[in-house]
Parts: C-alpha cells; sequence; structure tokens
C-alpha cells in the first residue's frame, strides 16, 4: 500500500522543522504589569490649537471628502468649550447639513442648506455665524477653490458634534 503524499518523511520532516522553527522563535517576556485601573475619562475634543485669526494652516488634502476631517477639526479647535463631550443623546433638537463654498485661501465665500433644522431658525443662524467666526478654513491649496460639506449634530443644551467627528449616539 503506497504512503499517502502528507505522510511521506520528507514532508513531514519539513513540516516539524517549520513548526519547531516557529515555536522557537516564540518568546516570552517577563510579564507585563496590568495598567492601573482608572475611572471613565472623559473624550478629549479632537481637534487643532486654534492659529491666530487669519492664519489658517494649509490643507494637504486632495479631495474635497478628505477636507472634511481638516474643516471639521479647524471648527473643533475653535469651538472646543462647545463641542458636547461623549455620546450624544438618542434624541437631538437638531440636525443640519450645510455646505461651505471656500475660495482657494480657505475665505468663505458661500454657504447653502442641503437640510436645514427648521424647526430650529435660532440653531441655523448660530451654525451660519460659527462658519463665518471660523473663517478663514484651512486653505485647500491643492484643491482650490471647493465646497466642504458636513452635519451638525446640535443638542438642546446648545453644544454640538460634527458628523465628521462624531463621538456616536446612544
Amino acid at each position: 500500500m503506497p504512503i499517502p503524499p502528507l505522510l511521506r518523511p520528507r514532508r513531514l520532516a519539513a513540516l516539524f522543522g517549520g513548526l519547531a522553527a516557529m515555536l522557537a522563535s516564540c518568546r516570552s517576556g517577563p510579564p507585563q504589569p496590568l495598567p492601573p485601573a482608572t475611572e471613565k475619562l472623559a473624550p478629549a475634543v479632537i481637534g487643532p490649537v486654534p492659529a491666530a485669526k487669519g492664519s489658517a494652516r494649509v490643507s494637504a488634502a486632495t479631495t474635497e471628502r478628505a477636507y472634511r476631517q481638516d474643516g471639521a477639526t479647524h471648527l473643533y479647535g475653535l469651538n472646543a468649550d462647545r463641542i458636547y463631550k461623549g455620546r450624544l443623546p438618542p434624541l437631538l433638537y437638531a440636525i443640519g447639513t450645510l455646505q461651505v463654498q471656500l475660495d482657494a485661501t480657505g475665505r468663505v465665500t458661500g454657504m447653502s442648506w442641503m437640510r436645514a433644522p427648521r424647526h430650529a431658525p435660532e440653531v441655523i443662524r448660530e451654525i451660519e455665524a460659527t462658519v463665518r467666526r471660523a473663517a478663514p478654513f484651512p486653505a485647500p491649496a491643492r484643491i482650490g477653490r471647493m465646497t466642504y460639506t458636513d452635519t451638525w449634530l446640535w443638542d438642546k443644551s446648545g453644544k454640538f458634534q460634527l458628523d465628521t467627528l462624531t463621538e456616536g449616539q446612544n
């Protein structure tokens, strides 16, 4: 009776040799201490430390979609005290999607609502004012003139998160 291909002596030797080499390469160092138990820390606000008014940084984004991260972190950096910390509650006061037209230097040249929270006109006004105060945005040097779009998630406390950087919702 012939020997099955997997049980041939050379194949078995190669298989066990490879297994032995793999096991020999495994090392276990001294046990690492576990990190100390800590209370659940509040998540840090994502975003840069804002530059002086009128001196926004330059974005390296090559697409409008990639620019969303730069635009959102810019807004978070300038509004750190207004960012809702942690996961948002299940019911939000307002949700709006705003398109912001920017020139190649990051100046706001226009705004248009894709989805405006019409039931909360004060939120519409506040979001638009926040965007105007944040100008200039990071200059989209590699894209040039462009439209930055993000969705604003507004809590009844007046604090917000942007969909690009949201921590989620309960």
